[in-house]
């Protein structure tokens, strides 16, 4: 079991990594939170399809914990997305891939798993990275490092409560959860930005632009790839424990220098490939 959720978990990473090319590719004409509904809208069409096809078989009895799931990641994946847009790919791909070290101390505290001294270790060598990647001054922390930080934690939740899902829900249906909140959420968002506007809180309101004609490839290329890889990360987490296939999941940080580079992102600084490189030692450790 555990190298099949490797496997999942892989190609998980390289489609989340090939998704967040897609994004920021479209960022330059569409704002972040426009971009999470059409991600969304088209793999719950997907999702749906799928359940048309072959039925849940699944015993339920946890819908608050499935919206809370739904409600959770979505909030995660807007701060992700606003980040791809305004850093670059690799450092936006790194603040998200935080959530073990979080999801490492919410295993602890919400579900009681045991968290050995290599692990809390591995905890401290995380924050240590991410100090790093922040530039190590917290009081001149800028609106990406907090948002950076925070999708980790909320994606941190979002991971722990699959743990819990996983005993009463299939993977499609806790996806479903996701996508769904994550389809109606910014439909109601880009509505009130029409009437309240706030340079704060840009990553959550901004009004609907109607796309061009590329960017509506770039939008199904997005739709295809985070479907997929949202499917493979649940179907991981559901077979395997979270520290073990969080660890797999830092592939997708060198997948996203790679892709970033091609973009014309600029190569990663010392400091900040000093804060990667210790954020997965930390996941390793975490794992171990």
């Amino acid at each position: 079991m555990k190298n099949l959720a490797i496997r999942y978990m892989l190609l998980a990473s390289l489609s989340f990594a090939i998704m967040g090319g897609f994004v920021k590719v479209l960022s330059n004409h569409l704002p972040s939170v426009e971009i999470v509904f059409f991600r969304n809208f088209i793999g719950l069409i997907i999702i749906l399809y799928s359940l048309k096809k072959i039925p849940l078989n699944q015993k339920g009895g946890k819908p608050l914990l499935l919206f809370f799931r739904g409600f959770i990641g979505f909030i995660a994946l807007l701060m992700f997305f606003y980040n791809i847009a305004n850093i670059s790919l690799a450092e936006a791909q790194t603040f998200s891939k935080t959530s073990p070290i979080f999801t490492a101390i919410f295993s602890y505290l919400l579900l009681k798993e045991k968290l050995t001294i290599k692990q809390s270790l591995g905890i401290l060598i995380g924050f240590i990275g991410i100090i790093f990647i922040t530039g190590f001054d917290i009081n001149k922390l800028s609106k990406t490092d907090f948002l950076g930080i925070f999708s980790g934690v909320f994606a941190a939740l979002a991971y722990t409560s699959i743990r819990e899902l996983r005993i009463y829900y299939e993977p499609r249906m806790i996806v479903l959860s996701f996508m769904g909140i994550g389809s109606f959420g910014p439909i109601i968002l880009m509505f009130l930005a029409n009437y309240f506007q706030n340079n704060f809180f840009d990553f959550i309101l901004a009004p609907f632009v109607m796309p061009k004609a590329i960017d509506w490839v770039y939008i199904i290329l997005i739709g295809i790839s985070a479907t997929l890889s949202q499917y493979l990360m649940t179907k991981a987490y559901s077979i395997e424990k979270g520290g073990i296939v969080a660890t797999i999941g830092y592939s997708g940080v060198i997948f996203s220098i790679f892709i970033g580079l091609i973009l014309g992102d600029p190569f990663p600084t010392f400091t900040i490939l000093t804060g990667i490189f210790l954020i997965i030692i930390s996941g390793y450790l975490v794992s171990k």
